[in-house]
């Protein structure tokens, strides 16, 4: 039986993702391997590990869940973090966030090329 989800992230360069993500969201690796990364949070973890095709998917890797969007996107915004804007069928962004009547997400990319998702669940 599968028992947990345990994102795997890819990474060109390995300390300047690990310095994005200590600096941007204050997280820091509970095991430092050779060529990987490994971060831990209560209920989920998750792995970077040093890759040539890091960058190259087109699609949301990861996604953080939180209270407040509009207060982690000023503070994440305060460190460096730009926000996408999305224009496709289905979803619009306006001011970096898609809202729908049970979520609001936005999106933004690591130092990677990884796109990440923070999402409010409004229920």
């Amino acid at each position: 039986m599968l028992k947990e989800i345990h994102p795997v992230l890819p990474a060109a360069d390995l300390s300047r993702a690990r310095s994005f993500y200590h600096d941007a969201l204050d997280l820091e690796p509970v095991e430092v391997l050779d060529g990987l990364l490994v971060y831990s949070s209560p209920g989920s973890g998750f792995e970077i590990y040093e890759t040539e095709n890091a960058g190259t998917a087109k699609n949301t890797q990861m996604s953080f869940i939180t209270d407040d969007l509009d207060g982690e996107m000023v503070r994440l915004r305060a460190r460096g973090v730009v926000f996408e804007d999305y224009d496709i069928p289905g979803m619009k962004t306006v001011d970096g966030v898609a809202a729908t009547d049970e979520m609001k997400s936005a999106w933004f990319r690591d130092t990677e090329g990884n796109f990440i998702c923070v999402t409010e669940l409004l229920r």
